[in-house]
């Protein structure tokens, strides 16, 4: 998970994003990965890959998170006190847009920046 981090930090960090886009980039990736890890690929006895895509367009940066698991995310409610489930609200109210796209393989789950306003 650190190597996502690290590598998505530094592709907003080379592209000269806004401010606090490399942050919140860290930050979201690390919400979709920890969530393909815990819940990609739960028929799968071993670790499949997790892959990180990052593209840009016009002032979107763009994060794509794939793992080989069909089933479409879905946010949890949760309580006050509760110490996870948070994870794609957290992508939601900090990303311009996210959402998913089933592949062939699996699917993304992926979130927008607007990175250069």
């Amino acid at each position: 998970m650190a190597s996502a981090r690290r590598f998505v930090r530094d592709i907003a960090t080379d592209w000269n994003t806004s401010e606090d886009i490399p942050e919140i980039a860290e930050l979201l990736v690390s919400e979709l990965v920890t969530n393909a890890i815990a819940y990609g690929s739960p028929d799968v006895p071993e670790p499949t890959a997790i892959r990180v895509r990052t593209t840009r367009e016009k002032e979107l940066m763009t994060v794509d998170v794939y793992d080989s698991c069909m089933a479409v995310p879905r946010m949890r409610q949760t309580d006050h006190l509760a110490t996870s489930g948070r994870g794609l609200t957290i992508v939601e109210d900090l990303s311009h847009n996210w959402g998913w796209t089933l592949n062939p393989y699996g699917k993304s789950v992926w979130f927008q920046l607007v990175a250069w306003p």
